[in-house]
C-alpha cells in the first residue's frame, strides 16, 4: 500500500526535486502537491482525503504555513515543517501549534534528499508498535 503524502510548498524546483526523491524510495509513495495554504485547506477540509504525511513549506502564498497550522488540527496525522526558515521564534511557534519537526532545507542537493527521505522514513511509513510486551 502506497504511503499518501501531502506537500504544501510554492516553489516547483523544490516540488519537483522531492517529487523526484519520492519517486525513488523504497515504499510506493503517492505525492499529492498543492501551491498555498488555501489549497491545502481545502484539500484537508476532504474527509475522503487522509493523508500518512504533510510535508509543510511555511513561505508559502495566500495562507502562510504557520496560519494554516492555526487552522488546521492535525487530527494525528504527523505534520513536518520543512523551511529555509533561520527565525527560531517561527520554528518554535510551528512547534507549539502541533508540527512533529521543524526541518531546514539544507541547499546541497544530497543532504536534501537525504532530509526528504529521513522525514518520510520517520514519519510517513507504517506504525509499528516497538517495545511493547
Amino acid at each position: 500500500m502506497a504511503i499518501e503524502i501531502l506537500l504544501v510548498e510554492d516553489n516547483a524546483g523544490d516540488a519537483v526535486l522531492i517529487q523526484q526523491i519520492l519517486a525513488d524510495a523504497a515504499a510506493p509513495v503517492n505525492l499529492h502537491i498543492v501551491r498555498d495554504g488555501e489549497q491545502a485547506l481545502t484539500l484537508l477540509s476532504d474527509a475522503h482525503f487522509r493523508p500518512s504525511l504533510i510535508i509543510l513549506d511555511l513561505n508559502i502564498p495566500r495562507i502562510s504555513g504557520t496560519v494554516l497550522l492555526e487552522r488546521w488540527k492535525s487530527q494525528n496525522i504527523p505534520v513536518v515543517v520543512f523551511s529555509s526558515s533561520l527565525n527560531d521564534a517561527e520554528r518554535a511557534r510551528v512547534l507549539e501549534l502541533g508540527a512533529r519537526e521543524f526541518v531546514q532545507k539544507p541547499t546541497d542537493i544530497e543532504a536534501f534528499a537525504a532530509a526528504v527521505s529521513g522525514i518520510v522514513q520517520r514519519y510517513g511509513g507504517p506504525k509499528t508498535a516497538s517495545g511493547s510486551c
